[in-house]
């Protein structure tokens, strides 16, 4: 028996690089004001479909879409910007000071082909500043996921910068576009055609090398951008170069989403092959709006954890599993009821620390507590018990004391205290 195709367990060793991504993001959102945010994992299908787009991929292909037993069309979560921005509809968040800063860590379902980082249950990581137009904000928020990867030490990381414009520069744009489209269409793929006459931003979503090829001669929407966002783009840009932020306009990079409006970006790690992208955003002025809410400015950005757990791989910068600090050995009925008290006592002053439950000999405890990682072994046997003093031994250099059963506990909290 096997779990379903495109998900994955996170055993107890796979736990310690994933918790420092998330505790380094989490310190980057909270100095930058960011709150947590968590939407259910489940949403009304229609707010996908309002949202993310019709001519999305994600609707038009990979969303797990159920009717519940009372007939309700839900969706699992394919992405974590709509569901926020619901929220921020719902509980009336644009009474707040604004912008309103949030950020989430959670699972996310996408039916798509399982690849090296890529599931069909995955976990994200994302931020969204909702109630401001200003270009500092985007600013923000890319140096916000630029300094993470730089935390982390992700390796080999490329900024791509685009616009999407807005529904004053898109129209001519459009034009332009489908005239292009039209001329190689029979020699797109499948897809491409498809996608050009839905919406035809679309084709830049491709991945197929030979619509790739065709598509670098396609007018780019970065190049024909009406005076506003020409200006918005060039106050974005104007700041990254102020702060030293290397970036690579590229003009097919649209997102996968049709709620983009102005600035768009995307991190890629070399590192990851042909499947680079490793997190991005963008800004998204009319999603608000779109269901339901004001009129209403907003930007943000989502990075995949297994996307940074790979790149962190390459460089080898995965830290040790977890360890025990201390593991209490116990030689006889008396000697492991005592032993049990102290395992209690340690774990009461945020020691970890363990036990053998498999009634092992002395020998295979002391062996359980060198796989464990353990600091220290605590040896109660009669002998100990007869002077009451438990024999500690310093795993490391296997140098050994004894220590009275009432100091024990403190005599160990101040031997696994940093610089003591």
């Amino acid at each position: 028996m096997q779990g379903p195709k495109g998900t994955y367990d996170v055993l107890p060793p796979d736990q310690p690089l994933r918790e420092s991504v998330v505790d380094a993001a989490r310190r980057i959102f909270h100095v930058s004001g960011y709150g947590r945010i968590c939407t259910p994992t489940f949403e009304d299908t229609s707010l996908f479909e309002r949202g993310v787009g019709p001519s999305s991929d994600i609707v038009r292909k990979e969303m797990y879409s159920f009717t519940d037993k009372g007939g309700r069309s839900l969706t699992l979560k394919p992405e974590g910007t709509a569901p926020v921005v619901r929220a921020y509809i719902q509980h009336g968040m644009h009474r707040l000071p604004q912008p309103v800063k949030l950020w989430y860590f959670e699972r996310m379902f996408r039916f798509e082909r399982p690849q090296a980082g890529r599931y069909r249950e995955h976990y994200q990581l994302g931020a969204e500043a909702i109630g401001s137009g200003d270009p500092a904000l985007d600013v923000e928020l890319i140096m916000m996921l630029a300094g993470l990867y730089e935390t982390l030490g992700v390796p080999a990381v490329e900024l791509r910068l685009s616009s999407m414009g807005d529904g004053n520069c898109r129209p001519a744009y459009a034009g332009r576009l489908d005239s292009f489209l039209e001329s190689v269409l029979p020699r797109l793929c499948r897809d491409c055609r498809e996608r050009a006459r839905i919406n035809p931003l679309r084709v830049f979503d491709c991945k197929n090398e030979s619509c790739l090829s065709l598509l670098k001669a396609a007018p780019f929407l970065v190049d024909n951008l009406c005076q506003q966002c020409q200006e918005h783009f060039d106050s974005v840009t104007g700041l990254l170069d102020r702060f030293g932020v290397g970036y690579r306009i590229d003009g097919t990079l649209v997102r996968g989403f049709d709620y983009y409006t102005r600035t768009t970006f995307e991190f890629e790690c070399a590192r990851l092959g042909a499947q680079k992208g490793i997190g991005g955003g963008g800004r998204y002025d009319g999603l608000v709006e779109e269901i339901g809410g004001p009129g209403t400015p907003a930007a943000g950005f989502g990075t995949g954890l297994e996307r940074i757990v790979m790149a962190l791989k390459t460089e080898g910068g995965e830290p040790e599993g977890e360890a025990v600090d201390v593991f209490i050995i116990g030689l006889g009925q008396k000697a492991r009821e005592l032993a049990i008290l102290q395992l209690a006592a340690l774990r009461t002053l945020g020691i970890s620390a363990d036990i053998d439950y498999a009634g092992r000999k002395a020998k295979g405890q002391m062996k359980q507590a060198d796989r464990l990682g353990s600091r220290f072994a605590v040896i109660i046997g009669d002998d100990e018990i007869e002077v009451g003093e438990a024999s500690v031994r310093d795993m490391g250099n296997g140098e050994q004391e004894r220590v009275e059963f009432p100091l024990l506990s403190d005599y160990l909290k101040e031997r696994l205290t940093p610089g003591v």
